[in-house]
This record gives C-alpha cells, structure tokens and sequence, in this order.
C-alpha cells in the first residue's frame, strides 16, 4: 500500500490489519504521535487526515491509501516552527510533554474548523459560526486529555496562536 504523509510517499507492506498510528511509529519511524490508551480516548495519537483530526489508533492504515495524512513531524521543522508550536513553547503548555504532539496537531486542526466556520457544542450562535472563546476551546479540544493539566497554559496558547495565524494569512 502506498500511503501520502507529510507531503512524502511511503509505500509499505504491511498486515492490512495495522493501525495507522502502528503504521508511522513502527513501520516509518514517525514517533511523533504517541500511543497513549490505544482506545481512541486521550488523543495522544491525534493526526490530520485531509485537513481533519482524527485518532490514528483508532482507523486502519489501508483506510487511508490516497489521502493526505499530517503528522506532527509535518507541522514546522527545527528553526521554523509553527505558530502553535511557538505558541506551546512560549505559554509553556506542556509539562511531561507526552500529549504536546496530539495537542498540537488537534489545535491546527481545530483552527481549521472554526476557519470554516463549524459549530461545537459551546458556540453561542450556530448560524453565526464560532468566535474563538476560552469556552469554545476547551470544548473543542475536549478529546485531547493532559495528564499533568497543562490545561489553561495549552489554552492560552491556543488563543495566541489563532491571532498569530489571522494576522499572517
């Protein structure tokens, strides 16, 4: 199976039955995504799929031949980091830093959800679309779990990294 990530085709002979979060970490030396409860709960293992957050435990690596996958290791690099991984450093919005990687990869996600104006559960108007509140953050990025609660440091740079980014697009 061939499958696109981070920008690079990786082709991989593979049990068809390996997980794609197994299939990076084992298979293609992509450590980055962690594997935390390995049941789809904690979001240590978090990565974009075609631009949308999903538990890489959780789905198939066959299941994603053709698309494009992110991982955290395709979100800045040494010397050009992205605005959120800036933003992580400077809030100090980890502590073990075992969840960074998730965390960070589900915040880009999340940014593009409300870019494109989806609702969650805390939008005060869901025709209006979503202002970026402390509220709607912690809702949204209510399926990554830190277990050393780096909570409001991860939000605040959340909040920074959303102005950052407005202000560069």
């Amino acid at each position: 199976m061939k499958l696109k990530i981070n920008g690079v085709e990786h082709e991989l002979d593979i049990d068809m039955r390996t997980s794609l979060l197994d299939a990076c970490r084992d298979h293609l030396g992509l450590t980055g995504s962690k594997k935390g409860c390995d049941h789809g709960q904690c979001g240590a293992c978090t990565m974009l799929v075609n631009g949308r957050r999903i538990n890489s435990c959780l789905t198939l690596a066959v299941m994603h031949e053709g698309d494009e996958i992110t991982t955290i290791e395709g979100i800045g690099e040494p010397g050009n980091l992205h605005p959120m991984q800036e933003a992580f450093l400077h809030h100090d919005g980890f502590q073990c830093g075992y969840c960074t990687p998730g965390q960070i990869v589900s915040a880009v996600g999340m940014l593009g959800e409300v870019a494109d104006g989806w609702p969650s559960h805390a939008s005060a108007d869901v025709k209006a679309g979503a202002a970026l509140s402390g509220d709607e953050i912690r809702e949204r990025m209510s399926g990554n779990l830190c277990r050393c609660s780096a909570y409001p440091n991860i939000v605040d740079a959340i909040e920074t990294a959303s102005a950052k980014m407005k202000e560069n697009a």
